[in-house]
């Protein structure tokens, strides 16, 4: 049903009396902050190609997706640096024309490229062939750099037609197996259908929708990264 809106679509005190008072419990600072894993190797740099899914369009920057992204995979002891490509509004199109500049002027190439485009043309009702043609260059690219790829699927909204609709999924399916690339099949999966992690425009997710996506899909990313060395 969310699919359809999407135009598309984280001590208890105790009271001593007398000499023979219980020894107080421990406090929460002690007992309640889990060991995390140290971080391991040298940062690996991810680069969030993306639109404002990417961008935290409505959010605070900390609490866009390659931020709460990053403090995930520092959590599983990855040295993770992300730098957030995400503009909002870009189509495929507007990617593909900026992705050049974005790699030549990055600090260092990164170890990994999320990919994450075609929600825009969703909303634009662009024809899917050219998304694919758009997706298809930027792998290219991106493959020619030997630059490895995570990409982010989208699906389309019922409402524009089961044709458009099955052109459209299966895009990223196809792009994925022609370049050998990983996939996340639907990007917005664990928020789509649950109102209460989509801001009011019914199109991008809350701070805490934010927080399930990356749940949902940083046991992706650390697969994707490359092995050191």
């Amino acid at each position: 049903m969310r699919k359809r809106c999407l135009s598309i679509a984280l001590a208890l005190g105790l009271a001593a009396c007398g000499s023979n008072a219980p020894e107080p419990a421990p406090t929460p600072s002690a007992t309640a902050i889990p060991d995390t894993p140290p971080l391991m190797g040298p940062e690996r740099h991810i680069l969030a190609f993306g639109d404002s899914l990417f961008a935290g369009r409505g959010l605070a920057e900390d609490d866009s997706y390659p931020a709460k992204l990053e403090i995930s995979l520092r959590a599983r002891g990855i040295n993770a640096r992300i730098a957030n490509a995400g503009v909002s509004g870009d189509t495929s199109a507007a990617g593909l024309a900026r992705l050049t500049f974005t790699l030549d002027n990055q600090q260092q190439p990164p170890d990994l490229v999320l990919v994450e485009l075609g929600g825009n043309d969703l909303l634009r009702g662009i024809s899917p062939d050219q998304t694919r043609a758009n997706l298809a260059a930027i792998l290219a690219e991106l493959k020619k750099r030997h630059l490895p790829a995570l990409l982010m699927g989208m699906k389309a909204p019922p409402n524009l037609g089961s044709d458009y609709e099955r052109k459209f999924d299966a895009v990223y399916p196809a792009i994925a197996k022609r370049f050998g690339v990983p996939l996340v099949p639907f990007f917005l999966q664990s928020v789509y259908d649950k109102p209460d992690l989509i801001q009011d425009d019914h199109i991008h997710p809350t701070a805490r929708g934010v927080e399930e996506i990356v749940g949902a899909t940083a046991g992706d990313v650390a697969k994707a990264l490359p092995k050191e060395g």
